[in-house]
């Protein structure tokens, strides 16, 4: 017949075991609320930061920036390439509108006074899929009836400017719940101790 195991060994174990699960349930809260903590002073960060700088993003940066290092259709350049994308989604020209490239001395360069404004400043037609240009030697000429003549500064501001409170609210929001899940974590690590 087996040995049987004083009753305090068993005890000990028992308690052991508990300790044990009561300090990964510690490490557990520990690192939830350091996690939610960098998670919540990141973006608080960069809360702080776009409030800060938000005075940089100006029509004049954007403009003394485009007329600096535009390149034209130029797919290699992340600028120019990046400055085509946004004009031909939103279907505007330039920042302040198509005379911004008659000041932009790489494109003069380039395109050797050839054209007036590049090819993504041309109109598309509305119902085609891969928006085909409505006449691509009018628009580069400059003939306004084939040219969005809006900038691009204005037309991003009014489309973001609905979405921005929304942005605002739900990230206030998020930061609350952040900030809720950080006090609660802790509760229950003091209530754990």
């Amino acid at each position: 017949m087996p040995e049987e195991l004083p009753r305090w060994s068993t005890m000990e174990g028992d308690c052991l075991s508990c300790m044990k699960y009561l300090m990964f349930v510690f490490n557990f809260f520990i690192f939830f609320f350091l996690f939610i903590l960098i998670i919540f002073l990141a973006e608080l960060s960069a809360a702080i930061l776009a409030f800060i700088f938000r005075e940089n993003l100006t029509r004049e940066f954007f403009t003394k920036e485009l007329t600096k290092h535009y390149q034209g259709n130029n797919d290699t350049d992340v600028f120019s390439a990046t400055w085509n994308s946004v004009m031909i989604t939103f279907g505007c020209c330039g920042v302040n509108g198509p005379e911004d490239f008659k000041f932009a001395s790489v494109f003069r360069l380039l395109t050797l006074d050839s054209e007036e404004v590049p090819e993504a400043c041309c109109r598309r037609e509305p119902q085609s899929r891969d928006g085909v240009l409505l006449s691509r030697e009018e628009c580069l000429l400059g003939r306004s009836l084939f040219l969005n003549k809006q900038g691009c500064y204005t037309v991003i501001l009014n489309t973001f400017e609905t979405y921005v409170y929304l942005a605002g609210a739900l990230a206030i929001g998020v930061l609350a719940i952040e900030l809720f899940a950080m006090i609660f974590a802790m509760c229950l690590f003091r209530g754990i101790q």
